[in-house]
């Protein structure tokens, strides 16, 4: 039975790479989105270029006269995008390189090799796959991935793939160094919302991490077709690495907003668990990806989130009698029944089933 349902998934699963690879001149009908959602390129309808997105010097929270400045740019930042990218985050040069470098050489192996690791089982702790799920997808999204568990590293590195033989080494640094990095910015946004700073130090310890390693391959048609369909991330933090621009952002009146690639620096996204915790004073952030003609754009998405089974409920210091809670309680593993169970699951965002009425 196993055997037949491989079989199955191996017979339906063309990835991005190889149509790109085999020079198709045009994409499949099975990536071209309905008009009203095609990313209009090079056009200025409902994107926005002119927008200045907020970039923060990390350095400034470990000076003492100078954390307060960079609190409130976090703070700033986080209610006015939910997002924002940082610089001089800590984590050297080399360690991102070398990760990039990592999944490159992944990504350029034999077909046959990656899908040792292909599934569509969204619980697996280790996947690869095509779009968002190529077995369920109705239309195909123009990406490739290799998702990962990644905390604690002892416990799933060896399950990672083994080829390229670089790959566990360059990417466990890569995520060990963003694991530190999402505790530093998860203090720095407690704080900002008046929170103790350790307020969820214990679950963030016990929390899990995925590491979903993207390829977005060129691709003949970019105007018809996204790499990543719009939505925000179920946990606390997402950081970001990106290879060159691609990643837009919806601003609060709805229109997209193109992220630059800045060298050296990472891109911090809230997630549906701080929204939920802060009782919407933030709220995630709902994003893209474009596809370009000419460049294959990989990106490192490290999704932090509190432990499987945690439920994440809003803060009450942040709840009195003229605030009460707008949303109730959930857990990563909620989330990931939802998407199993829901097909459809891109039309209705998971944190808008939590949402109370405020009638």
């Amino acid at each position: 039975m196993e055997e037949t349902k491989k079989s199955l998934l191996d017979d339906s699963f063309t990835s991005a790479m190889t149509l790109t690879n085999s020079g198709v001149p045009q994409v499949p009908d099975r990536y071209v989105l309905p008009p009203a959602q095609r990313p209009a390129l090079g056009s200025s309808i409902g994107t926005r270029d002119d927008t200045t997105l907020p970039v923060i010097d990390l350095s400034l929270l470990h000076q003492p006269l100078l954390r307060s400045r960079a609190i409130h740019e976090i703070n700033m930042a986080c209610k006015e995008f939910g997002f924002f990218q940082v610089i001089n985050h800590g984590i050297p040069s080399s360690v991102v390189k070398d990760a990039l470098d990592a999944a490159t050489q992944f990504f350029d192996l034999p077909v046959e090799e990656k899908m040792l690791l292909v599934s569509s089982d969204v619980h697996q702790p280790v996947r690869y796959g095509t779009s968002i799920n190529h077995s369920t997808d109705k239309v195909h999204y123009w990406r490739d991935f290799i998702k990962h568990y990644s905390h604690p590293l002892s416990k799933w590195i060896d399950m990672w793939p083994s080829n390229p033989p670089c790959y566990k080494d360059k990417v466990g640094k890569y995520a060990e160094a963003t694991h530190l990095l999402h505790k530093q910015l998860l203090e720095a946004i407690s704080e900002s919302l008046g929170l103790e700073k350790n307020y969820l130090q214990e679950q963030t310890e016990e929390g899990s991490q995925v590491i979903a390693v993207n390829c977005y391959p060129a691709c003949p048609e970019p105007e018809v077709t996204l790499g990543m369909p719009p939505h925000s991330d179920f946990g606390s933090l997402t950081i970001l690495l990106q290879s060159s621009e691609g990643l837009q952002i919806m601003d609060a009146n709805k229109n997209w907003v193109c992220v630059p690639y800045i060298e050296g620096a990472l891109i911090v996204q809230l997630g549906d668990q701080v929204e939920v915790m802060s009782n919407g004073i933030y709220k995630s952030v709902i994003h893209r990806v474009t596809v370009n003609k000419h460049v294959n754009r990989l990106s490192f998405a490290s999704l932090h989130s509190l432990p499987l089974h945690k439920k994440i409920s809003p803060a009450p210091e942040l709840l009195d009698g003229n605030n009460a809670a707008a949303y109730g309680e959930f857990s990563f593993n909620d989330f990931l029944n939802y998407i199993s169970s829901n097909n459809d699951f891109l039309q209705e965002r998971f944190i808008d089933t939590l949402k109370k009425s405020s009638s």
